[in-house]
């Protein structure tokens, strides 16, 4: 039955979808169950977008939740629509990287990218991403692991081990990249969509293969340290979704 409503709700969303007007910057929100945080995230990204010389757009796409995050965003869009626009959209897909994909493909900015809701990334980021953008990089991506990053508050130590091993993995994948896997990143968008139209990673091993592609078109990808804090509250479950991710690079090593 919840599997039956999240798809409706999904189906819902995506009918009443109409086409976005064009903007410098779109940013992807996936969402899943992002009741809870969903709205502080919004307040602070419109907040912090009002003050730049881009025009943008924040767009929430929610992954089938089943709590109140699709109501939530309705709300903020309408009080916020003269200011910053926020389009919500549906993915009947699960997996983060389907949320993303859809979302950045759905749209028609010239730059465009995605940051996770728990806001783990500092939003002002943006600025630092925006300026290699427009000097030409492909990808401009937030690090937990190059020099100059700082953490906040840090993960488990499970979580921390698991990180390790899974950087030695993807080394060879994505060169000359500490973190392939921080939610921050953002894209020209000619270069991203010709990557994305390729990947076929849904779940969390999406960033490396959407990396992968691009530096193999010949795309500059410019990693940026930033002060990260860990989220408690991270959909990211360690055993289910490690072991997946773990097997979609292993996957990608044969293909």
């Amino acid at each position: 039955m919840e599997t039956k409503t999240r798809m409706d709700i999904a189906a819902s969303i995506m009918a009443s979808t109409s086409p976005r007007s064009a903007v410098d910057l779109e940013i992807v929100v996936p969402a899943y169950n992002e009741a809870d945080r969903i709205a502080r995230t919004l307040y602070k990204t419109v907040e912090f977008l009002e003050e730049q010389s881009w025009s943008a757009r924040v767009v929430v796409v929610d992954n089938g939740s089943c709590d109140d995050t699709v109501s939530v965003v309705r709300r903020l869009s309408r009080e916020k629509a003269s200011v910053v626009p926020i389009t919500l959209i549906g993915c009947g897909q699960p997996g983060k990287g389907a949320a993303v994909r859809r979302g950045i493909l759905s749209g028609t900015s010239t730059y465009t990218g995605f940051f996770d809701a728990d806001m783990a990334t500092p939003v002002e980021t943006l600025q630092v991403a925006m300026s290699h953008l427009q000097r030409g990089a492909a990808a401009v991506i937030a690090s937990r692991h190059c020099p100059g990053s700082t953490f906040v508050r840090h993960q488990t130590a499970g979580r921390r081990l698991g990180g390790m091993a899974f950087r030695a993995l993807t080394r060879q994948m994505v060169h000359q990249v500490h973190d392939t896997q921080c939610g921050f990143k953002f894209f020209d968008r000619r270069s991203v969509n010709q990557a994305l139209v390729q990947c076929r990673s849904t779940g969390f091993a999406f960033d490396v293969e959407l990396l992968h592609r691009l530096q193999r078109e010949g795309g500059q990808i410019v990693e940026v340290p930033v002060a990260w804090t860990d989220s408690p509250s991270s959909t990211f479950r360690p055993v289910r979704d490690g072991v997946a991710s773990f097997s979609a690079i292993l996957h990608m090593y044969k293909g």
